[in-house]
Parts: C-alpha cells; structure tokens; sequence
C-alpha cells in the first residue's frame, strides 16, 4: 500500500476522505486520485476494495482526452460509463461476500464505493441505490451501529417508495433488512412480518423453491429460534436443507452420470461448479453451517435430517473443490446412516458421493478404498 502527503492541491478544488468523506490530508500513491483523512482509513479502504480497483479508478478521475470527433467523444463516454457499471458491480459482490463471512467492517469501504458509483451512473433518486444502501445497512447492524442502519434503511424505503419500477427483488431485499434489524433490536414481532413479506417477493421473483428464496427461510427459522419455538424454527431449517440439496445435487447427478460417458465429454462434464459466485457461496457455507451444527446438537431426535445436512454440506465443499471436508462430512452421514440401517438407496448415493470425491484427490481416494474395504 502506498501512503504519500499531497504535495499541492489545485486552487478550490476540496479533497475528502474516500471513506468518510472528511477533509483528506493523504493520497494513495499508486492511483493518486484516491484520498483519506488518515492512515487508518486508508488502510481500511486498502484492505476491503483499494487494492483491488486501484489502478481501475484513474480513468474515471482524472480529465477525459481530447476527442477529434463527436464519435470519439461518444465512444469515450460509452467506455466510462461501462468502467463505472463494472465497478459497481464488483464492489457490490466484495461487500456482500464480506458480509455472509461476518466481516462487517471490511464490508462498509466496498459499499460506500458501491453506492457512489450509482449515484454518478444512476442520480441521487434512482432505485438502483437501494442495493447499496441496503448493504451499509446490514453492515451497520453487524457492527452494532442501529441508529446508522436506520438512517440508510429509511433512505432505501423512502427510494423504494419514490419508484414506479421497482422489482420484487428489491422489495425482497429491503424486508429482509427491516427483518434483520428488528431481530437486532428483539423486536420479533416486526422481524417475522418483514422476513414473511422477504419469502413473498422473493418467492414472486425467483421462485418459492430457488435458492435465493431460502435465505428468508433460514432467517426467519432463526427468529423463531431466539424465541425458542423449536419445532417451527426446525421445519424451517429443514425446508432450506430440502432446497439446497436439490439444487447441489443436480450437479452432482450430472457429474456420476457424466462418469459413463466417453473421456473427451467427461473431462468437460467433471469440471467442478457449484454454480454460484464467489458471495453465493460464502452465503451457502454460512446458512448450511449453521443449520448443520443445529442439527449435531438436535441428532438424536431426527438423525434422518442430521445426515441430509451432512451430504448436502459435502456437495457443497465437493464443488468447492474442499476435497478433505467434502470427505470428512459424506463419511459421517455415511456411517450414521449405516449405523441407523438407513434406506439402501440413500446410503448407496452417499457412496456415489464418497467415490465421486474420492475420484478427485488422490489422498481421499486411498482412504476411500480402505473405507469401502473395512466397510464390507
């Protein structure tokens, strides 16, 4: 990271601090269009999204060229505005997937970032802030910061309100967040309202068995959780299990099936994917974690859902390409499922999983053999 001193400042042009937006005394010397207060916001910015879009900020900040022709100039204003909608985009998913990690103060700079690029592409009214706003939100309430989760929560519903054209997507994301910061605040009346209508607009978006639709599941099981009204919080924890595991298992079936076919069509077919990107995923960890370790607390009362959890958990690792976890995991639902003279069909696909893993890393697959051997 670079920590340089301006040296001048051209005459009447005020530099704030990028992240926030105080008086700036430091330039970032690799762009030297990037200003902060102080070292530590600076280091802050680096570690969260500078390092990452550095170099990417200098076109955007520093004077367009002289064109020759008004094609020119619009080419060059087509370009900009690309690099503004790239960068709100990759700013949005680093903060997002900082916050399904539980990183929330690492999130806020990629946000902020996000949010400011909207409002130069969008304006200061446009629906399109409302993802931003509502990620600072979540952060906020990460961080214990209430107050200021209320102010970008309100900012988002007042936007919200504004639009003619705003999605069910959107509608979802905002109850989500009022029903996140009702939970916070123990408010779990307000909190089961607003993570209900989260499920009905996610539901009327995606679909009520998509996997963007389970996350309004598993935060309402978590509500009723806190109120410890088990068997609810349970039924819901197993309507996520039951949507993940369909959609990890597709790609599962399809590499197993992919297996009997030439070697030139399964070198494609075997390629790992989970399907999702980088943010999805830290989602998907987070959520099948957490209900995962419900479930090894709760095995003796429905050890049918505990090995569910366990192989979808090793789907998920698997297609991560977590070998040794993707391993560990479909072996314990292996033997509980032995252990508990399971259905033939569900132990022999927790096979197929121990051998289509097995069949990726060299380490597991030895283990696997002297597994199968010792099992038989």
């Amino acid at each position: 990271m670079n920590e340089v001193y301006p040296l001048a400042v051209p005459k009447g042009r005020k530099l704030r601090c990028e992240v926030c937006e105080a008086p700036a005394e430091r330039v970032c010397g690799a762009c030297t269009v990037t200003y902060y207060c102080d070292v530590a916001h600076q280091r802050a910015d680096w570690a969260s999204i500078h390092e990452k879009i550095c170099q990417l900020l200098i076109p955007l900040r520093t004077t367009m060229p002289f064109y020759n022709s008004e094609e020119e100039r619009r080419h060059g204003r087509e370009q900009l505005l690309q690099r503004q909608k790239h960068l709100i985009e990759l700013c949005y998913k680093v903060a997002q997937k900082y916050l399904f990690e539980g990183k929330h103060e690492e999130s806020v700079p990629a946000a902020l970032h996000s949010l400011r690029f909207r409002i130069n592409v969008y304006g200061l009214n446009s629906v399109q802030l409302v993802p931003a706003y509502l990620l600072l939100a979540e952060a906020s309430i990460g961080l214990g910061h209430v107050v200021q989760a209320e102010e970008y929560l309100s900012q988002a519903q007042w936007t919200v309100l504004k639009s003619s054209d705003c999605t069910d997507e959107i509608h979802s994301l905002l109850h989500r967040n009022l029903g996140l910061l009702y939970t916070a605040k123990e408010n779990y009346k307000e909190a089961r309202f607003h993570l209900a209508n989260d499920i009905y607009f996610a539901s009327c978006e995606f679909g009520s068995e998509h996997i963007r639709t389970s996350e309004a599941y598993f935060l309402l099981a978590n509500v009723f959780f806190r109120q410890e009204k088990m068997d609810i919080a349970d039924s819901l924890y197993t309507k996520v299990t039951d949507i993940w595991h369909a959609f990890l298992d597709q790609h599962i079936q399809r590499q197993l099936h992919a297996r009997k076919k030439p070697l030139d069509i399964l070198a494609k077919e075997m390629e790992n994917d989970t399907g999702l990107d980088e943010p999805q995923e830290a989602e998907a960890v987070h959520i099948l974690g957490t209900i995962l370790e419900f479930r090894e607390h709760t095995a003796k009362e429905k050890p049918e859902m505990t090995i569910k959890i366990l192989k979808t958990v090793a789907m998920l690792h698997y297609l991560m390409m977590n070998l040794s976890k993707a391993h560990e995991l479909a072996q314990k639902a292996y033997l509980l499922s032995k252990e508990l003279h399971y259905k033939e069909e569900e132990c022999a696909a927790l096979q197929d999983l121990l051998d289509l893993i097995a069949s990726k890393n060299p380490v597991t697959w030895k283990a696997s053999k002297f597994f199968n051997n010792q099992s038989h």
